[in-house]
């Protein structure tokens, strides 16, 4: 009769292999693991976005974490102002970061609209970074995405009055997004994209400016509902980001 001990083998080893992958999913799922860190660690220049989720942030305990930079949420829409934009804003500049603005973009108002909310919000100060405009998807246009020329039109209008307060602003997207509205267009607009499970690669082979490399860190110094934080890294070092101000 023949032996089943190579059945036996192969079972124990798929069973070991199949135990290993669900520990390795939930350390991922817990911020423990992540699979982009490794890669992201050969930038030296890292940074955070926050928002009012993070609740209370310890700017200074932030800054001894190995981080650089910081982008906070400002505005979202023509109206709406996150709560936390002016302590964050003061608190990681105090801290010594180079800190600048986001503001997140709607498929609901106007480009001019929405424009006219962030040069009244965000201040007009040098040493700030560029604002960033955040394009995703969100609500129900998850699975009905807006018309991608309208989309254009209007983020066209956020960029160019943006860029009219004297430096170009970031346009921050995730893959999809970035396929969608962004590929080939904004050809001098720097680019940071979100791609959290492997390296970035851009469909219109155009190089990227700031990466998020994990959405799924864990730092000490915030207290908010949201445990985890956005991790970045700059393709540059401090004197090429300083630059982009």
């Amino acid at each position: 009769m023949p032996s089943r001990r190579p059945v036996r083998v192969v079972l124990t080893a798929a069973a070991a292999m199949l135990i290993v992958l669900a520990v390795g999913l939930v350390l991922a799922e817990r911020g423990v693991l992540w699979p982009n860190r490794l890669v992201a660690a050969g930038y030296e220049v890292r940074g955070i976005d926050v928002s009012s989720y993070q609740g209370t942030i310890d700017w200074p305990t932030i800054a001894r974490q190995d981080v650089d930079f910081a982008y906070v949420k400002a505005t979202e829409g023509s109206s709406f102002i996150d709560r936390r934009f002016e302590a964050n804003l003061r608190g990681a500049r105090e801290a010594g970061l180079l800190v600048g603005a986001y503001h997140f973009f709607s498929f609901e108002s106007s480009g001019r609209a929405q424009a006219a909310h962030v040069l009244a919000t965000v201040p007009d100060d040098e040493d700030l970074l560029p604002v960033a405009i955040d394009v995703e998807s969100y609500g129900s246009f998850h699975a009905n995405p807006p018309d991608a020329a309208a989309v254009r039109t209007e983020l066209s209008a956020l960029v160019e009055t943006l860029r009219g307060r004297g430096t170009e602003p970031v346009i921050y997207a995730t893959r999809s997004a970035y396929d969608r509205y962004i590929a080939d267009g904004f050809p001098d607009t720097p680019i940071w994209i979100r791609s959290v499970y492997v390296p970035p690669s851009m469909s219109d082979g155009r190089a990227w400016t700031f990466w998020q490399y994990s959405h799924k860190d864990r730092l000490d110094g915030y207290d908010g509902d949201e445990a985890f934080v956005d991790m970045n890294v700059f393709h540059g070092d401090l004197g090429d980001l300083r630059a982009l101000r």
